[in-house]
């Protein structure tokens, strides 16, 4: 089986969540929701590394987002440095979970203006 790569622009989104918001926001709200809460599952379900469980652990919500409270997940997401002047890459889990959600939202937003 072989791999699917969809491209979805962020302009799109946007616009069909701006849309459905002005329609229902009652519904707009739900969809965030549910798609937030898949985002942290995703996290929390192998999609955040694991060396000593304390970045999985420090997953949560925060009203309509999700992230990670410890302070070093940057670090570990994006890179750093490290003493003797190498560089650590950074293992993007944050936003291979964020582009993974993507198609989904996108169609739940699809779904939820079908709906009216």
């Amino acid at each position: 089986m072989g791999l699917v790569k969809i491209e979805l622009n962020k302009v799109d989104i946007d616009r069909l969540a701006r849309a459905l918001q002005s329609m229902n926001e009652v519904r707009f709200n739900a969809v965030v929701k549910k798609n937030v809460t898949e985002l942290l599952n995703a996290a929390r379900n192998g999609g955040t590394p694991i060396d000593t469980g304390e970045l999985r652990k420090s997953s949560g919500t925060y009203g309509d987002e999700m992230g990670y409270s410890a302070d070093y997940a940057p670090h570990v997401e994006y890179g750093h440095r490290t003493i003797d002047g190498g560089w650590v890459s950074g293992q993007r889990f944050l936003k291979a979970n964020v582009d993974s959600q993507a198609f989904i939202y996108y169609q739940d937003l699809r779904n939820a203006i079908k709906k009216g």
